[in-house]
């Protein structure tokens, strides 16, 4: 399997297809859609005190339906694969789920990849949404989904979280084939489950190419166990990376929305870099972030305490050359599909100008460096 970078089409607004042609030329694997409720950024400095992103955009919250845009952009591509990077499946009923990806496969012409997680705190909990046993709710759907797309006629089912009575779904897959199944997974019970059903991965936290190898092997032993071609599954990875040369890593490290990144790595996690985590050993990461109620006073606080050394002893950081060479390191480990990040760019509006243009640089040193 080839290394190919993945591409993003953000689900926010502004909306802009007009990427759409050049995302769709060959060069990308595939393109990434997120779908969240929120974003990971605290509202308390989405501000024009703390970043000058505010004074174009009221909050970082502006998220349209995921789903709903990748059947947009199905319709207006021909050729790149289309991914939900990821789906929750607390917000969304299993059937639901089964019959949109459908949907978009046939709009797409089986070019449509369902990307599933087992949920977020920010995305649920706000809502009303029952947040408990997301793993189990999570395999249970996925038992579902494979369940209406597989079975012909009406099915029954009774489960902990779902029940269904002379369901079905008649339609058919597009050219006989159903949309590919990809997992956002970190735990070891997901990374079995990912192993069990998924067709390529994503990790949900892996700060170093030996923790990305010894999470795919788990994948591939839990596949094998299943009958399951273990090499079949397709490793990614969202790649969070800081690029720039060191005058601009020193000014980028400074801002308050760079800074608050450290919210989405647990204590733990950072702990094992020789870091202590400036919102308290027991921080849990990205599954505690809410940004409505972490206030002003916490946030300022940890702004206050963050170290930009246990930043860069966790992320890919430096020129596109330098990035490159650190992402090789997790190609070496087994990823194939990586999709670079610059975090940079949220440093503000002249980095956010840069970034895409930083990216594309280091996408094709890494290619270089794999002989691609």
């Amino acid at each position: 399997m080839k290394v190919q970078p993945a591409a993003f089409l953000r689900t926010t607004l502004p909306l802009d297809f007009s990427q759409l042609e050049a995302l769709d030329s060959g060069r990308y694997h595939s393109v990434w859609l997120p779908d969240h409720m929120v974003s990971f950024w605290p509202d308390s400095i989405w501000t024009p005190e703390f970043t000058d992103l505010a004074t174009v955009s009221p909050s970082p919250h502006r998220h349209l339906d995921g789903l709903a845009v990748a059947a947009a952009a199905a319709a207006l591509t021909k050729n790149v694969p289309l991914a939900t990077s990821v789906v929750d499946t607390v917000r969304r009923h299993p059937s639901s789920l089964a019959q949109t990806a459908l949907t978009i496969d046939h709009l797409s012409k089986g070019r449509f990849i369902l990307g599933l997680g087992s949920g977020e705190t920010e995305n649920t909990v706000p809502y009303g949404f029952d947040f408990a046993k997301p793993v189990s709710r999570f395999e249970e759907s996925l038992k579902v989904i494979r369940l209406l797309w597989e079975s012909e006629g009406p099915v029954d089912f009774e489960g902990e979280f779902f029940k269904l009575h002379h369901a079905r779904m008649d339609t058919e897959p597009y050219e006989g084939k159903f949309p590919k199944i990809w997992i956002g997974a970190g735990g070891p019970r997901m990374l079995k489950i990912t192993g069990r059903y998924a067709d390529g991965w994503w990790p949900a936290g892996a700060w170093s190419p030996e923790e990305y190898a010894d999470k795919l092997k788990i994948i591939r032993d839990s596949a094998e166990q299943a009958g399951r071609d273990p090499m079949a599954i397709v490793p990614a990875f969202i790649m969070t990376c800081l690029i720039g040369d060191d005058d601009e890593l020193a000014e980028i490290l400074q801002a308050p929305l760079v800074k608050a990144w450290i919210l989405q790595i647990s204590a733990p996690a950072l702990k094992a870099h020789g870091y202590d985590h400036p919102m308290g050993e027991n921080w849990g990461g990205y599954q505690d972030i809410d940004p409505g109620v972490l206030t002003r006073e916490r946030i300022l606080d940890m702004l206050d305490k963050v170290d930009p050394e246990s930043i860069l002893a966790v992320i890919p950081h430096g020129t596109p050359k330098q990035v490159a060479k650190q992402v090789k390191g997790f190609v070496d480990a087994g990823l194939r599909v990586p999709k670079i990040l610059d975090y940079g760019g949220m440093a503000g509006l002249k980095y956010g100008a840069l970034s895409a243009a930083k990216v594309r640089e280091t996408e094709d040193e890494l290619l270089r460096l794999c002989g691609e």
